[in-house]
């Protein structure tokens, strides 16, 4: 008994010590030194559904560094392992994901070949600032920002989408 007490302890320990190995520190973006001083820097949790016929559903862990016209996105897992790094400046975009790179002339229609949803990127800058800039078929719910939690929706045009962002504090 005494033994199998201290075989199942030490699977335990190494499982945990395993685990915390896999576990990485969150990443943090550098800014550019010719960046903009409105360039913004976020990073948290965000969930994205659009509700069409796959009904697709997303959510990572992010760092995002940037304005609507020149920045970086940083997705993660719950482990801290990078799913994808989003680059864009003007005239293109590009995603990276493991080996396979995809990319286009502007991270909007990038966005919607990836998802099938056109989000408003500009207004989520704003949003991300507490601002409640308009976008169209959009409604933004920036009620708890002081809780680093903003939502926003998306009836019209189809297909439905819901998109929920949790801020770390800093």
């Amino acid at each position: 008994m005494l033994i199998r007490r201290q075989l199942c302890a030490t699977a335990a320990a190494t499982a945990l010590l395993t685990l915390a190995g896999c576990a990485l520190p969150p990443r943090q973006l550098q800014a550019d030194a010719a960046a903009p001083a409105a360039a913004g820097h976020w990073s948290g949790r965000l969930a994205l559904q659009v509700e069409d016929a796959q009904n697709q559903s997303f959510s990572a862990g992010f760092e995002l560094l940037g304005t609507p016209q020149r920045g970086e996105l940083l997705l993660f897992t719950p482990l801290g392992s990078t799913l994808a790094r989003l680059l864009w400046a003007p005239g293109q975009a590009s995603l990276q994901q493991g080996e396979d790179r995809k990319t286009s002339d502007s991270l909007p229609t990038l966005v919607q070949e990836l998802t099938g949803s056109d989000l408003p990127i500009a207004a989520l800058f704003d949003w991300l600032r507490g601002r409640a800039t308009a976008a169209a078929g959009w409604q933004v719910d920036l009620s708890r920002m002081e809780q680093g939690r903003l939502s926003a929706r998306r009836h019209d045009p189809q297909p439905p989408a819901a998109l929920r962002i949790v801020l770390d504090t800093p």
